[in-house]
């Protein structure tokens, strides 16, 4: 199941990690938000273990949002050694963002 990350865990849950993470930047009323839902929950049990799955209510976490300049939802960041190393904004296939995942691992 993918981490609920807020502005006060962002540090500890993301930045801090040893292991690549995905954050999708979300909100409830978003319509492409709730169709990229199913596809992360999927992906955080793929990576169990491996990576670290999250998601960041925009509505919740201004702060967060803010300091990554999220425009658009949904927005998926990929963070390594507290670095965004990718970003995809828009629904995305799974395939596609599993691939992204993997290639920092």
């Amino acid at each position: 199941m993918a981490v609920e990350i807020t502005d006060q865990s962002f540090q500890e849950v993301v930045l801090a990690s040893d292991k690549p993470v995905l954050v999708d930047f979300w909100a409830a009323w978003c319509g492409p938000c709730r169709m990229l839902g199913p596809i992360v929950e999927e992906l955080a049990n793929d990576f169990d273990g491996k990576a670290v799955v999250g998601k960041v209510d925009v509505d919740n976490n201004q702060n967060i949002s803010m300091e990554y300049g999220i425009r658009n939802i949904p927005t998926l960041l990929i963070f390594k050694n507290g670095e965004v190393v990718d970003k995809l904004v828009c629904v995305s296939p799974k395939e596609l963002i599993a691939e992204k995942l993997s290639a920092h691992m």
